[in-house]
């Protein structure tokens, strides 16, 4: 198990399915670690090893975790069955997988929870969204997380306006922006 930075106590569990994940997962690691989120990270298979699936998610709250991100691919169960074990909220990532269908198996088996257990769905391999969303989740009651959030956001956002203008210096023709001006 990885944990981050020892000033920022642990907020978000990461788990995933396989260390084959990790290079999508990191993503998620890397916005916790901007927003000054502390996390950690490690690998609980839902088939392979679920009495460890158990205990993790049902200790998850009591060790101060206040979100799970849960990666998997394949038949991905893993978010799901950790819904079903504790009250904390699930942020599900669908991961293709060498062995799946173009990731449709992995982005249905979270989808499609049943009323009573949800898990919220970013997209395939969009581990980035995860923590983005976890972030929001956690600063929806830390006005320092969320301040970093809207800062983000904020960044995008002046992204794409450089990108606007970078178009109509090259001559473009942009007639919503140019009747702002």
């Amino acid at each position: 198990m990885v944990s981050t930075e020892k000033n920022h106590p642990i907020q978000v569990g990461i788990i995933m399915g396989s260390d084959s994940d990790l290079p999508i997962m990191e993503a998620a690691a890397n916005v916790l670690s901007a927003f000054g989120i502390g996390y950690e990270l490690t690998v609980v298979s839902a088939h392979r090893t679920p009495l460890r699936m158990v205990e993790y998610a049902q200790k998850a709250a009591g060790r101060g975790i206040k979100v799970i991100i849960a990666g998997a691919g394949g038949a991905a169960h893993l978010p799901g069955m950790v819904a079903s074990l504790t009250h904390l909220p699930v942020i599900g990532v669908p991961i293709k997988s060498s062995n799946s269908i173009d990731g449709w198996d992995s982005v249905l088996s979270i989808l499609q929870m049943p009323n009573g257990i949800p898990v919220a769905t970013v997209a395939l391999n969009a581990a980035k969204n995860a923590g983005i969303l976890a972030g929001s989740i956690i600063g929806a009651f830390e006005a320092s997380i969320g301040e970093k959030v809207a800062d983000y956001k904020s960044q995008l956002e002046a992204e794409v306006l450089t990108k606007v203008k970078n178009l109509q210096s090259k001559g473009f023709p942009n007639e919503f922006d140019s009747k702002k001006n």
